[in-house]
């Protein structure tokens, strides 16, 4: 698996597999992964939690790599912004999940940038997202992007405008875990509503005993917490994400 030292359609500074981009004013840093043989072939968007870009996601673009997809693990929040802890997490996560607008700005700047790799096919593309980043990629077809699909893993599912879901022409995944309690069932109840009305092309599936976070190791094991990890919705999901590729990227 190679890391890209360079993007010839843009002028960023990078460092290994680490790409600097612009969302408006704001320098945002990616990770970039992927195979740079001649072709062109699917793109990922990765989208962190709501503690920024980091290791595990960085992980999941290296995962996505080997999977033979080219990945980008985007970054929301901008350069050097990484909070320390969920006090900070929640603060950052806040800030863009009150201005939608915004947020859809910085996912909408990653996504250009995939989209220009000489590497990528425009027309196959798609985006992942974990817990604030799930929040995200519904977010990214909520705004009418041209892409083939979005996964949701235990995201967020509100949304303040739900009649954007007429601009949605991806097909939508959503992976969520029964018991999480931040994403109750009014919750639930309302997306699937706002995606029947819309006449999206949605799933939702979701995994008895599982809480917010179900694939993050990181979590822990205490489901009583709200958050923890549960190894077999973590290897479901990612199995669904990929069948899911599968249909879409053919």
């Amino acid at each position: 698996m190679k890391h890209w030292l360079a993007i010839s359609m843009i002028a960023l500074n990078v460092n290994a597999g680490m790409i600097e981009y612009k969302a408006g004013d704001t320098t945002c840093e990616g990770y970039l992964v992927g195979d740079t043989a001649p072709g062109r072939r699917p793109g990922v968007l990765v989208v962190h939690d709501w503690m920024g870009l980091g290791k595990f996601s960085m992980a999941k673009a290296d995962e996505l790599a080997k999977m033979g997809y080219v990945a980008l693990a985007v970054d929301i929040y901008g350069k050097g912004v990484r909070p320390a802890n969920p006090k900070e997490a929640g603060e950052q996560a806040g800030k863009f999940k009150s201005d939608r607008a915004l947020l859809r700005a910085r996912i909408l700047a990653g996504l250009d940038v995939l989209k220009k790799s000489e590497h990528v096919d425009p027309k196959r593309i798609a985006a992942i997202g974990y817990c604030f980043g799930g929040t995200t990629v519904l977010e990214l077809a909520r705004s009418g992007a041209d892409i083939a699909g979005v996964v949701s893993f235990h995201g967020g599912l509100e949304t303040p405008t739900p009649a954007d879901a007429k601009n949605i022409k991806c097909k939508v995944l959503a992976l969520h875990g029964a018991d999480d309690p931040y994403v109750p069932p009014a919750e639930v109840a309302a997306f699937e509503s706002e995606m029947t009305k819309a006449g999206v092309d949605w799933q939702l599936i979701v995994y008895g005993g599982a809480v917010h976070a179900f694939t993050n190791p990181g979590a822990g094991n205490d489901n009583s917490k709200g958050a923890a990890y549960n190894e077999r919705a973590d290897k479901r999901s990612w199995e669904a994400m990929k069948q899911f590729f599968a249909e879409n990227f053919r």
